[in-house]
Parts: structure tokens; sequence; C-alpha cells
């Protein structure tokens, strides 16, 4: 929990996107109030309406940085295809708030020029992983990015929602590298 005595007039953005990220872990993002951000930071109610405007915006920012911790994780997975799926599994489970606002536009602003920009830049990470691995066709690279994603993003919704057979296991990456390359076959 974040605690109310831990914010000192430091960066009131980044707590109150951490509280959000923390409620929306709690109770999903149809429960997320501005007022009870406010309340867990410890700030006036008005002090995410200033930062933010409204849920909407609060959103807004959560997506956009959820996008660029993607692109930092699919990064960090280099040019292997299987390590770039395994990060985007670890990314949706550590993130998870922030994964399940990124794949609910009508909760925030979807054209939003930094949530477009984020996003640009976890498809650009995604797209060059893809375009650099040997066992991917590249006559259609759009098809196939849809195609990793579709797989990827469609087994860590089944784990995150607790969909798949128990005999899946317990580690969602050790799941995952057994799926993943099944798209190369």
């Amino acid at each position: 929990m974040v605690s109310t005595k831990a914010y000192h007039h430091g960066d009131l953005r980044r707590a109150l996107l951490a509280a959000a990220a923390e409620a929306i872990g709690e109770s999903g993002p149809a429960a997320l109030s501005l007022r009870d951000l406010a309340r867990r930071v410890g700030v006036s109610h008005a002090a995410p309406t200033h930062h933010f405007g409204d849920k909407a915006g609060l959103l807004t920012a959560l997506a956009a940085q959820g996008f660029d911790l993607l692109a930092e994780e699919l990064r960090r997975s280099g040019t292997d295809l299987l390590e770039a799926g395994v990060g985007y599994v670890r990314f949706a489970v550590r993130h998870r708030a922030h994964f399940e606002v990124m794949f609910a536009p009508g909760l925030y602003r979807r054209d939003d020029p930094e949530v477009t920009a984020a996003r640009a830049r976890s498809t650009a990470a995604l797209q060059a992983v893809i375009a650099d691995h040997p066992g991917v066709d590249q006559s259609d690279p759009q098809a196939t990015r849809l195609a990793t994603w579709s797989v990827v993003h469609g087994f860590v919704t089944l784990w995150l929602s607790g969909a798949l057979p128990a005999e899946v296991g317990t580690d969602p990456e050790a799941a995952a590298r057994t799926v993943i390359p099944l798209l190369f076959h």
C-alpha cells in the first residue's frame, strides 16, 4: 500500500500513478476513484484532478506508462523472439494494472499524444525483434507481428484470468516457453 506518510512534496504524479496501479490491482479499473487515490497518497482530493483532470486522464497516463514499461521489457530481450514473448508475459504479470488498462482503450484517451508515442515505442520494439528473427516469415511483417502478439497476449490473458488448466503449472514464464515456440513450427 502507498503510505500516506511517504509523500512529502516529491513527485506527486508518480505517487498517484503508483497508487492507481495498486488500487486497480485490488479492485480493478472500474472501482478506481480520484478521491480514494488522494486519500491513499495523503493529499487533498483536488490534487489528482490538478495533475490528470479526471479519471480518464489518470488512466491515460497509466496506459502511456505501461506501454513504455512494455517497450523497455521488449528491448531487454534483445533479438530473441522467445525471450521477447516471455518478456511480454513477465511485464503483464508484474504490471497487471497497467496491462489491464492498456488493453481496455475505452477507459482512457487512446489518441492522446503521450499514449500514441508510447504505444509506437512498444510496437517498434516488437517489430525489431520480429525483423531480426530468422524463423519468422518476413513476407508479411504486419501479419507476423499480429500473429505473434495475438498468441502471446492471448496466453497471458488466459493466465491472468486463471482460465488455463492446472497442468500448465504455476510459473507463467516457464509455461510461455512451451507455447511461444509453436509460432515457428
